[in-house]
């Protein structure tokens, strides 16, 4: 089996701190900048930052739906990390300062791959559709902070 890894980022024109605040704001803001891709979204526990535990159904292609349940942790300052617990996906949320104003954003997602010619397809066009939900979701935080 191959490591996977997709990676998207963005800077947005909004502090780090309140972009942090609305990615670890599971209850509230982090619901609103789903795309369609997700459903079922529920907060099972906490439900701001460390402690949430979340669950979604992520629908990367029309065939392929990967029912979530993941544990958040903020292991540094600026870091949110989301391990699923029916899967070996771990997405890491990191948000740094980028100039007066703004921050940048990258989201980065590993996962243990199937192997052969099918974990051969998957390494290569599941990053690239991750990479285009998380654009959405970036899109989405930038519409929500950026006012």
């Amino acid at each position: 089996m191959a490591q996977v890894e997709a990676t998207t980022e963005r800077v947005v024109a909004a502090d780090a701190e309140n972009v942090f605040d609305a990615l670890a704001d599971y209850s509230g803001t982090r619901r609103q900048l789903l795309p369609e891709h997700f459903s079922e979204y529920e907060v099972r526990e906490g439900g701001d930052g460390e402690g949430t535990l979340v669950h979604w159904k992520l629908q990367a292609t029309s065939k392929r739906v990967r029912d979530c349940l993941l544990e958040v942790s903020e292991p540094t300052d600026g870091e949110l990390v989301e391990k699923d617990r029916n899967s070996s996906m771990v997405t890491t949320w990191r948000v740094t300062p980028a100039g007066e104003g703004s921050s940048r954003v990258v989201v980065t997602t590993t996962w243990k791959g199937a192997g052969g010619i099918g974990g051969f397809f998957e390494k290569t066009f599941a990053p690239k559709g991750l990479g285009r939900i998380y654009d959405a979701i970036l899109e989405n935080l930038a519409a929500q902070v950026e006012k």
